[in-house]
């Protein structure tokens, strides 16, 4: 029995009209689909498909929360996911996702799985930057993540100062007419060492 089986829609056999499909994610869930974001989960995808006789209208509308990381202090961030997604799946020759709104696969397919569609419905309610509201991180991390934030200021500060420095004694040694770099000396013995086309 496959990690997914449990997704497989048995579309050949659904009679013209509604159907209702529920499903559960866990942890397990995400575990299998091998996703880095995602710690836990607690979803119920509701799924509401309908065929007309000749193609079917999939309606799926996800609730829950997952648990991912916060970025800032590191410790569990409980988001909720309330979204939807809709597609439409018919049968033909081949294969053929180039379209957002229809799915087009082989005839010989009796089911399909959803599994992905359901994953990827839910990584995309997901923001980029996980971080808590304002004020609701760690209070520990968070002053430890100030105190080094501050220091890496001053140190970057001192950084820029030294450059400055550096530079503008540069400038007073008169280092770049005065002494000039001994490669470019080479490299102008090797200019007017070439023979003249001209000759």
């Amino acid at each position: 029995m496959g990690k997914f089986s449990a997704f497989k829609l048995p579309l050949k056999s659904l009679g013209t009209g509604e159907h209702e499909f529920t499903f559960k994610l866990d942890k397990a869930f995400f575990v299998n689909m091998e996703s880095e974001d995602v710690h836990d989960a607690d979803l119920t995808v509701n799924l509401h498909v309908n065929y007309n006789g000749d193609f079917y209208t999939l309606d799926f509308a996800i609730s829950g929360e997952v648990v991912l990381i916060c970025d800032r202090c590191l410790d569990d961030l409980h988001f909720p996911i309330d979204t939807e997604y809709h597609i439409v799946v018919k049968y033909g020759e081949d294969y053929n996702d180039d379209s957002d709104e229809v799915l087009e696969i082989p005839e010989s397919d009796a089911f399909l799985n959803v599994a992905y569609m359901i994953y990827d419905t839910v990584i995309l309610a997901i923001p980029i930057k996980h971080v808590h509201p304002l004020g609701k991180c760690n209070r520990q991390m968070s002053a430890l993540l100030k105190k080094h934030r501050a220091r890496d200021n001053e140190e970057d500060s001192e950084l820029e100062n030294q450059l400055i420095d550096e530079i503008d004694n540069m400038d007073a040694d008169g280092c770049d007419s005065a002494n000039p770099d001994p490669r470019w000396n080479a490299l102008k013995k090797l200019t007017s060492d070439e023979p003249n086309n001209n000759d």
